[in-house]
């Protein structure tokens, strides 16, 4: 799914330390530097209006609290030391220092689906989301049509349920906010349904 750089394997700091002198993001897999997916591909207008509409709705509903969203720039460790780039992050213990790159406390992860990513977004990068115990709830939103899938951590394990349709919207207590379905795909065209 990535392009690998060649070379050593890098410790989180190393890569961290490395990173600060690209003019790219990368990502950090089985210790080996690579450009993820969408930084090879580029992302689609329709990838680009969901991000900036999620974006844009959780810095509105969380203006005033701890937990602040970010873009990809902002990197998540997981707990087998890779390091991932979601589309957007929450981070509940954000530093206005401005010196770090890493979410300190990743409390939820907002992955915007598309064609070429929705398979390993749903399948590899799930798995390693939900064994960061930081990490309370993940979105994986379609682009194809209105439908977001929220993986929630519970007492017991992780729960999953898929929302469907521009009336239905995401509870997500987590960080004492909710997001419309029909907000976060403003803006997004989808074909008329046949009738």
């Amino acid at each position: 799914m990535s392009e690998a750089l060649s070379g050593r394997r890098m410790t989180p700091e190393e890569f961290f330390e490395w990173q600060a002198e690209q003019d790219r993001n990368y990502e950090l897999v089985d210790g080996v530097p690579v450009l993820p997916v969408k930084a090879m591909t580029g992302a689609s207008h329709r990838h680009d209006y969901v991000s900036v509409n999620v974006l844009t709705l959780l810095r509105q509903k969380l203006r005033g609290k701890p937990c602040r969203p970010h873009t990809d720039d902002i990197a998540v460790r997981n707990a087998n030391r890779n390091i991932r780039r979601p589309d957007i992050v929450v981070d509940c213990r954000s530093t206005p220092d401005g010196k770090t790159t890493e979410a300190r406390e990743p409390r939820l992860l907002v992955e915007v689906l598309s064609p070429s990513t929705t398979r390993f977004d749903r399948f590899q990068k799930i798995e390693e989301y939900k064994a960061n115990d930081s990490i309370r709830v993940v979105l994986l939103v379609d682009t194809q049509s209105p439908s977001v899938i929220v993986w929630r951590r519970a007492a017991d394990g992780w729960r999953s349920e898929t929302l469907t349709g521009l009336d239905a919207s995401i509870p997500l207590p987590e960080i004492e906010a909710e997001l419309a379905m029909a907000e976060i795909y403003e803006d997004v065209p989808f074909p008329a349904p046949a009738d």
